[in-house]
């Protein structure tokens, strides 16, 4: 296959809290099993990603941890174990240098200026690097640690999700870029008429501003989105700089692709302001059956009693107790909190013909990512026909286990995607949104 040369593919990580993206990966030999608490883990495997170049580590995250109704199946799951990924990426800034450090983030439950002031914190500590995720969050648990009986309805989490996100780059906008002088002569440390109040009084928030902490490297940290819902498109073309989207066919994912990138105009902007990177789960061998043995026999260490919570969770927490394990799954009416979720497990199902037990092992795999088994030339093959036939901008990379998955990403995927003229050899700025390929946004005093 042959690609422009000037275009190349964008590279994230995604690592949960324990690191492994398969339920069972923090039982495969060799993986690390405390990832959740365990700092130098997290610099490892910042290190080595920035090793092979990629853009972006990026840490998922939840309020609080999912199915703590049912300890028993929870006990056997790694899910609980999770730190917050503010203080983990502000370690690993002090042990990286390009690196892009992205913190999921919740609308939901935290306050808007909370949240600008720690991820401006983080782009001032990093250098520039910084991202935000931002999510409403579907765990119903999350209600009950914010003095709420129960989880907002999704247009309403979606309403709140605008309205915090424009406060929150209201806020990043409270200086001009030259706003502190610091000017030990003159005595002047900072210049009142470069000071913005943002005086914003909302439905949600009442926030005047301005901030305590100075426009940072980036002028905007770097915004992600992760739904794939009509709000949660409306609100990447809107704002969003990287769309992350799970999309588990080539003709979904190009339909989705153009369909959020045709959005942007409506809000003046560019699809090209917005990166669009699609989940991939990988299992790299040497050949495809090695791929497949690893996947099968990560599989096998799954209880079936986690499957099919996982499953039910995905689905909005719909009861699956009653439904024969070896039919196939059935129609799944479409709840509130994850719409587009269920539309997308039950298309998977279809069209690759899974049985409910079937679907239950692929979700606590690879929720409904994309999930490629095969040599790393396959594998190669699929990337690129993605990224080329225009349904990816660049992909983020869901590891099976750490560190195996993340040292083969490094040592044979890259340099096969380099071969290819796919991925890059060298960081080209210093900044997360100048390796990004990504416009600063412009402080206000060079506004119209």
């Amino acid at each position: 296959m042959s690609t422009k040369a000037q275009r190349q593919m964008k590279l994230a990580l995604f690592l949960t809290g324990d690191g492994n993206y398969h339920m069972a990966g923090w039982r495969l030999p060799g993986s690390t099993c405390d990832g959740g608490q365990n700092i130098e883990r997290w610099i490892e495997a910042a290190q080595t990603i920035e090793r092979g170049k990629l853009h972006m580590l990026f840490i998922a995250d939840a309020a609080s941890p999912p199915g703590t109704d049912d300890l028993e199946t929870l006990s056997l799951t790694a899910r609980i174990d999770r730190m917050d990924p503010i203080p983990i990426l502000s370690a690993v800034a002090m042990m990286t240098k390009n690196l892009g450090l992205a913190a999921t983030m919740s609308t939901t439950y935290l306050e808007p200026y909370n949240l600008a002031r720690t991820v401006a914190s983080l782009d001032h500590v990093s250098g520039g690097r910084a991202a935000w995720n931002i999510v409403t969050g579907s765990n119903k648990d999350d209600a009950l640690h914010f003095n709420r009986d129960f989880h907002a309805p999704h247009a309403e989490r979606y309403a709140r999700a605008e309205e915090f996100v424009d406060v929150v780059r209201g806020v990043w906008d409270s200086y001009d870029d030259d706003a502190f002088p610091r000017d030990k002569d003159s005595g002047v440390y900072m210049r009142p008429d470069k000071v913005h109040f943002l005086n914003h009084n909302g439905k949600y928030f009442k926030v005047r501003g301005p901030s305590a902490v100075p426009r940072s490297p980036q002028g905007h940290p770097v915004l992600i989105q992760a739904g794939s819902s009509e709000p949660g498109m409306n609100i990447s073309a809107r704002v969003a700089d990287i769309v992350f989207t799970s999309q588990s066919s080539l003709g979904n994912a190009k339909a989705f692709y153009d369909n959020v990138k045709s959005r942007c105009d409506r809000f003046g902007r560019s699809p090209d302001d917005m990166l669009v990177l699609p989940g991939a789960l990988l299992f790299m061998g040497e050949t495809e059956s090695e791929a497949r043995e690893k996947l099968d026999m990560l599989n096998s260490l799954i209880p079936l009693r986690v499957a099919m919570q996982r499953l039910s969770a995905n689905l909005g927490g719909v009861d699956l107790s009653k439904f024969d394990l070896d039919a196939p799954l059935p129609d799944i009416p479409v709840n509130d909190a994850r719409v587009s979720s269920v539309e997308s497990y039950i298309a998977i199902s279809r069209r690759e013909g899974l049985t409910l037990r079937q679907m239950a092992m692929r979700s606590a795999a690879a929720k409904h990512h994309w999930t490629l088994v095969g040599s790393v030339k396959q594998i190669a093959d699929e990337l690129e026909s993605w990224f080329v036939e225009g349904a990816a901008d660049g992909f983020n990379i869901l590891p099976s286990d750490a560190p195996g998955a993340i040292n083969s990403l490094v040592d044979k995927l890259v340099p096969e995607l380099q071969r290819r003229g796919l991925f890059r050899t060298e960081y080209e700025g210093k900044t997360l949104r100048e390796n990004l390929g990504l416009r600063r946004p412009a402080d206000l005093s060079r506004r119209g």
